[in-house]
This record gives C-alpha cells, sequence and structure tokens, in this order.
C-alpha cells in the first residue's frame, strides 16, 4: 500500500508562523493561506533531489557532456530561426546577445521543452519547511511565489516547475520573476511559462540588471608552468574573489588571449578526463554565475552560446 503523502496542515510547526507573516507582511488572508498549504505536498523526492545537483557530483567533462550536445545546439539555432525578431530586440533593448539568452534557455528547459513536473507550491513548501539547511530561503521564496500567483491571477496550485520551485522557460525563482520578469510582447501578463517572449525578454532584463556587457570577452583559457601557478586558484575563496592578470602571470599563467593585466579574473581549472584545463573568467563570466552559482554551469552556458552563434552562422 502507497503511504499517503504528507500535506502541510496546521499541526505542523512551521505553518502557522509562516500563515501569519503572510498576514502581516503581504495582506494575504490567513483561511486562505492555510486552505492552499493544507494542499500542498511533502515530496521526499525534492529533498533528495537538491542534495545531488550535477555541479557537485560531476567532474567537468561529464558534466559538459549532458548539455553541449549537437541536438541543443541545433534546437538553439531553431529556436532562434522562430523568435529571431524577439531575440533581436532583446539585444537592442537590454544589450544582451541572442546565443547566451538561447544558452541560458537551452540548458534550462532545453527551450521551453523540459520546464520542471514539480509544483511549485509542493517544492517550495517542502524545502521551506522540511530543509533545515536553506529553509528561510525558500519560504521567503515560497512568499513570492504566493504573491506573484495572486498579482497574475494564476492558481498557484496548478502551475509546476523544477524541484527547486524554478519556473518556466528561463527557470527563474519567485523573487527573480517578481523582480525581473517582463511583459516583453505587450499583453498585460508577465508570462514565462507559456509565453517565450516575455522568456526572452525577462531572461535579458535579468542579464542587463546584473551588469552584462555587450560584446565583452565571457572567459580566455590559458597554460600555466612553475611551481607557483595553483596560488592563482580563485575559486577557492568564493565566486566574489579576483586576482589580477598580472598577478597570475607572475605565478605562471599565459593567457591565450592578450588581457590588460590590471584586469581582474577568476581563475580556475577543470578535470577535461585526460588533461586538466585552466581558465580565466571576466566580468561576463562573473555574471552568469549569478544566474546559477557554479562556473561550470557558467562555461557550459559560454560554450553552448558560442556553438549556437557558430551553427547559425553568426
Amino acid at each position: 500500500m502507497l503511504a499517503l503523502a504528507q500535506n502541510y496542515t496546521a499541526e505542523h510547526p512551521s505553518v502557522a508562523p509562516f500563515v501569519e507573516e503572510m498576514r502581516a507582511e503581504y495582506g494575504f488572508d490567513p483561511e486562505h493561506v492555510r486552505q492552499l498549504l493544507a494542499q500542498a505536498e511533502r515530496r521526499d523526492s525534492i529533498l533528495e533531489a537538491i542534495s545531488r545537483p550535477a555541479e557537485r557530483v560531476r567532474p567537468w567533462h561529464e558534466y559538459r557532456k549532458i548539455f553541449i550536445t549537437d541536438r541543443r545546439i541545433a534546437e538553439g539555432v531553431a529556436f532562434w530561426n522562430q523568435h529571431a525578431d524577439a531575440l533581436a530586440r532583446a539585444e537592442e533593448v537590454y544589450g544582451v546577445e541572442p546565443e547566451i539568452i538561447l544558452a541560458i534557455i537551452g540548458v534550462e528547459t532545453f527551450y521551453g521543452a523540459n520546464k520542471g513536473s514539480h509544483r511549485v507550491i509542493d517544492a517550495l513548501s517542502t524545502l521551506g519547511f522540511d530543509y533545515p539547511p536553506r529553509a528561510d530561503f525558500f519560504r521567503g521564496q515560497l512568499k513570492s511565489f504566493l504573491v506573484l500567483t495572486r498579482e497574475q491571477q494564476v492558481d498557484p496550485l496548478s502551475l509546476t516547475g523544477s524541484y527547486a520551485g524554478a519556473m518556466g522557460f528561463p527557470q527563474f525563482i519567485p523573487s527573480s520573476y517578481l523582480a525581473y520578469a517582463v511583459d516583453f510582447d505587450e499583453d498585460g501578463v508577465r508570462d514565462i511559462w507559456n509565453n517565450p517572449v516575455d522568456a526572452i525578454g525577462s531572461a535579458a532584463n535579468y542579464f542587463a540588471e546584473h551588469k552584462w556587457k555587450h560584446g565583452e570577452t565571457v572567459a580566455v583559457e590559458a597554460t600555466v608552468s612553475g611551481e607557483d601557478y595553483a596560488q592563482g586558484f580563485t575559486l577557492d575563496r568564493g565566486l566574489e574573489a579576483k586576482i589580477s592578470v598580472g598577478e597570475l602571470k607572475k605565478l605562471g599563467w599565459t593567457p591565450s588571449v592578450e588581457l590588460q593585466d590590471d584586469t581582474q579574473v577568476m581563475a580556475f581549472e577543470f578535470d577535461a578526463g585526460d588533461h586538466k584545463q585552466y581558465w580565466l573568467g571576466l566580468h561576463n563570466l562573473h555574471v552568469i554565475t549569478r544566474y546559477n552559482r557554479s562556473v561550470m554551469y557558467a562555461m557550459v552556458v559560454h560554450q553552448l552560446a558560442e556553438l549556437i552563434r557558430e551553427a547559425r552562422g553568426e
């Protein structure tokens, strides 16, 4: 016999405080919130999924193969051809190249083919109420989710997304939706779930708001020599850590293209299987990590973008 799913009724210790916060902060009717949460279900599969993201358990050469495929490149070109006008307008308005928007949507949802099958309210309730390491964050996302569904007049029980509550073509978490989603086709609705034009504009707006620099280099491969090059690695100090190209040169790093010595970069290595790759990530790579806090993710987006652009003959 299958076990009955656990719902988030008033007996759960986190429900009553959450209901009161929604009333005090956003003016929600407490009974309405209680009824919604009573229909949300705790999902063990969500708790399992968040504990094993691909970026943490796979080396670069395996991770890259998941996303850089001939089919994903070809579908990216097809999506570009289908939505060329919207992509061109997004570049004009927001200063973000089409291939970057395509790569984000391609990596996140295979151009809308896989937007996630978890009910968003289940994902955010499970993580907000029963995942202590990041419960505060996900309760905040659950608040944002209820606000956006009220704003857009959408049934909170109807929307699906990823195991972490990310939604639509670009997989925005609810707070990102509230901050960056745009009504790019001007039909009165910010629809990232079903409207690729709104999704394109919203992804472009996200990058623009995080200071994407149009036309600038994203990452540069490098070679290393000597015994001191490992002192240049920055990722062990966090994604915000930077080092100047001049300092790296003194430690034995040689960029594959000329960079000014005062340029601040991330310096890291990847496991390419039979050898190591050494990379310098510039400002725009750091912007991509604002979308997903992983350098491997950012590099996959960057490389897929380049390959889509080349395949289309741009």
